[in-house]
């Protein structure tokens, strides 16, 4: 049996809420909606840590970041830890990195074969927490309101020029795989096509922005002031200073506009993704899956961007189509870890995973639409605005969230989607939130794990230091072009090459026109 292709479009801050295909009323993403009208939507997909870097090196191993060390947004992916790159690539798989992972260290492939884009965020330590001062910002690139009253429209900024980028490289390597084919290759590929938006900041082009008016963009459904927050989300109120910068309804309701824009614009690369793969011949047998690393809070709650394990920051779109894959909805509970296994299934190679190194699961008994007993998804949060480490378990409908530092929360979402009422504080669930809390305590050494978080920030604040006085060089990840050897040269004749590049060649243009 033909090892079906893998393509992964992946968005930055992408809230499902905020998407046609789950259901929001006004956004138009006509590409996502066609793909879950074919194939199947997970229902209650979360990241594994609500942050950048963190939640995709959780995708990336199918490990959770307590396991590799991937704490926050300036934390060392190790190299020795293999990815489903490596394993792909052991396959017989030729892979493809374009756009952001956020990878730290001077490792920036992670067992991708190729890696066609640099990546939009610095790759060292710069950006490293500090727990002995966690309600302190760090202001040289920290998150704030004026993020939000900036949001707008203009022709262009560095997040439209990146994923501008990382479509043009993407469809480019899916060309050449079809000039491959044309040539006799027919070696199965995974590629990741990964973009920036709709991640903050709040700013979209024109041509996006006119797809909405301001009539149709809902406001928050619920805000709470900031003594009406739970203590973790008052230090990232805080942190955000959304407790001190009041925004206007006009503000708010500009960036849900700019933000639903932005939505439209990479639903559009999805299309142009799919529309690739559709002009080489590949879509048959491709499995395409979209998802995001984490959501955007966009105001709910009196709260924006991610950082807490509330619906719309830690839930993540996920939809997959292809060969073998049903058409419908998927109401169990997964997270990104789990897609490692499931695409090592795809290519049919699950053996090839040692015992008890990954903490996922294979969601192929969904993807064909099959009962799965597995209904949970574990959340781990070690970064800015917490003195401890915050966990998540999501089993069934329900959500415990606990940190040392703060009182446990616990939520029904069958019957309290918008998470109003903790009910770890009502005495006829405190057997349910006593059991979840020996879980945690088995589960995690807390007080273990917050040491390891400082002493890794100690590390980096040093090292950071050193590198930022001159020690050894760079990792961020520069392409290598090698100009001299595309298009046409001297040292070619310029009819092979334009026979290289015709896709398709001339005798089969010829019968498909």
């Amino acid at each position: 049996m033909q090892k079906p292709n893998i393509v992964v479009i992946m968005a930055d801050q992408l809230a499902p809420q905020f998407t046609g295909a789950y259901g929001h009323p006004a956004a138009k993403t006509p590409h996502m909606d066609a793909l879950a009208a074919r194939g199947m939507r997970f229902d209650a997909a979360y990241c594994n840590s609500p942050l950048c870097a963190p939640s995709r090196a959780a995708f990336m191993s199918g490990q959770l970041i307590s396991r590799i060390g991937a704490f926050d947004n300036a934390s060392e992916f190790p190299a020795s830890v293999p990815t489903f790159a490596h394993y792909l690539k052991g396959l017989g798989y030729r892979t493809c990195l374009s756009g952001k992972m956020h990878f730290v260290g001077p490792d920036q492939k992670h067992g991708f074969e190729d890696r066609v884009t640099t990546d939009i965020y610095p790759s060292d330590f710069a950006w490293t927490p500090n727990w002995n001062a966690n309600e302190e910002r760090i202001d040289k690139w920290y998150h704030n309101m004026q993020t939000v009253k900036e949001s707008g429209v203009a022709v262009a900024t560095f997040q439209t020029d990146y994923d501008d980028e990382v479509e043009f490289a993407a469809r480019r390597w899916l060309i050449d795989r079809g000039r491959d084919r044309g040539a006799g290759d027919d070696v199965p590929f995974c590629m990741v096509a990964s973009f920036i938006h709709p991640h903050d900041p709040y700013v979209a082009k024109h041509e996006f922005w006119d797809l909405y008016a301001d009539d149709e963009i809902e406001m928050p459904g619920m805000t709470r002031a900031p003594d009406e927050q739970d203590p973790f989300a008052r230090r990232v109120m805080d942190g955000i200073e959304a407790s001190t910068v009041l925004l206007t309804d006009e503000e708010v309701r500009r960036a849900r506009r700019a933000y639903l824009a932005n939505v439209s614009y990479f639903d559009s690369k999805i299309g142009a993704i799919v529309k690739a793969l559709k002009d080489i011949g590949e879509l048959d047998d491709t499995i395409v899956i979209v998802t995001s690393d984490h959501g955007d809070m966009l105001g709910e709650r009196g709260l924006w961007y991610k950082m807490t394990f509330f619906e719309h920051s830690a839930r993540v779109p996920l939809i997959m189509a292809g060969p073998g894959v049903a058409h419908g909805a998927a109401r169990n509970a997964c997270s990104l870890v789990d897609l490692l296994p499931t695409f090592l299934e795809f290519a049919g190679g699950k053996e090839c995973i040692p015992d008890g190194i990954l903490d996922g699961r294979s969601l192929m008994p969904l993807a064909r639409g099959e009962t799965d007993l597995a209904d949970e998804a574990i959340g781990e949060y070690c970064a800015e605005m917490t003195p401890s480490p915050v966990f998540m378990i999501r089993r069934g409908s329900l959500k415990y969230i606990h940190c040392d530092a703060d009182p446990p929360q616990l939520f029904d979402l069958s019957t309290d989607p918008d998470e109003i009422e903790n009910l770890a504080e009502r005495p006829e669930w405190s057997v349910t939130a006593r059991s979840l809390a020996e879980e945690v305590a088995a589960r995690w050494d807390s007080e273990t794990l917050r040491r390891q978080v400082l002493d890794s920030q100690r590390s980096r604040h040093v090292l950071n230091a050193a590198m930022e006085a001159g020690a050894g060089e760079a990792w961020d990840f520069n392409p290598h072009r090698d100009a001299s050897s595309e298009y046409v040269r001297n040292h070619m004749d310029w009819t092979v090459a334009a026979a290289r590049y015709r896709f398709p060649p001339p005798d089969v243009a010829s019968r498909t026109e």
